[in-house]
């Protein structure tokens, strides 16, 4: 079965002249484009010679994988609909992608321009290669197009920049972690493994579950388990954000209200919930500035 191409289509209110400068200067769409960290073009030996490029991208760990590419024609029609073509590879045993091509297009549409991409590649590494390919590089890059679409929209159309929205975007990603982990924790350690060091003493003391306080403990572990792991999926949710500070301030009255010591412990539920509470405004504030890959278009219209 082959894999699907990757195909990202967004609509930009701009000119098509400032959009064909933004994605076709290297210094400029190696800011916004998340899949380069490095565009450089080289010297054409003729003036109607394709473009050759260079490119480079940081994976972590130092590490960095390297290719070439070439545009192989551009077009502009009487409607002023225009087409990049391209091919890009590379020889690096390192990088999963052996060699590919694609092209951009741009359709003056209304006031605007319907900015899309369809590309294809083929991979190394044989039937390993095909496999991580098809379970996580794949969708990871097709991601990855589509955030940077709607990083370059919000660019064009309002004015910020890529570095801004890259920061908010890690901004999102660190504070989910961070609510996921609290709730994860508190899910785990003292309910499951360790409800003895205080959580079946609270639970008893409160008057709930009675004659049933380890089984109750229990089912607020896996509740909190599961609650936890929705903001590593879905934490651009605003209504499990809202939920995580209703949640913290009524366990927090809850607690209070069954075991008043518990509050002048070290790292008491005030401390905890506060940090969570917090995180989660932080999240309210800037979704509306963070790109999603969802507001662009991933598949084309069926003709």
């Amino acid at each position: 079965m082959k894999p699907n191409p990757i195909y990202v289509e967004t609509q930009i209110q701009t000119s098509l002249e400032r959009l064909w400068e933004f994605t076709q200067t290297p210094e400029i769409h190696q800011e916004w484009d998340l899949r380069f960290n490095t565009i450089e073009y080289l010297p054409k030996e003729t003036q109607d010679a394709p473009q050759r490029f260079l490119y480079q991208t940081q994976i972590g760990f130092g590490l960095k994988v390297s290719g070439e590419g070439k545009s192989t024609g551009t077009h502009s029609k009487e409607t002023g609909e225009s087409t990049y073509a391209l091919k890009f590879w590379s020889e690096e045993k390192i990088s999963l992608i052996k060699v590919g091509s694609g092209y951009w297009k741009y359709i003056p549409s209304g006031n605007g321009v319907k900015f899309l991409t369809w590309y294809n590649y083929q991979t190394r590494h044989g039937f390993l290669g095909k496999v991580i390919d098809s379970l996580l590089f794949r969708p990871l890059i097709g991601w990855a197009t589509a955030w940077s679409f709607d990083a370059l929209k919000r660019w064009l159309e309002q004015g910020q920049h890529p570095r801004v929205s890259k920061t908010l975007g890690l901004l999102l990603v660190i504070s989910n972690l961070l609510i996921a982990f609290t709730w994860l924790y508190h899910g785990v350690v003292p309910k499951l493994l360790y409800m003895e060091t205080g959580e079946l003493a609270m639970l008893t003391a409160s008057g709930m579950f009675t004659g049933y306080e380890v089984e109750g403990v229990y089912a607020a572990g896996i509740a909190e388990i599961i609650f936890g792991l929705g903001f590593l999926f879905f934490g651009r949710w605003r209504l499990l954000h809202y939920l995580n500070i209703f949640s913290l301030v009524a366990l927090g009255v809850i607690a209070f209200f069954a075991q008043p010591a518990v509050y002048l412990a070290p790292f008491n539920p005030a401390t905890t919930s506060a940090g969570a509470i917090g995180l989660s405004l932080v999240v309210l504030k800037i979704l509306n500035w963070v790109p999603s890959a969802k507001n662009c278009k991933r598949k084309p219209d069926r003709v």
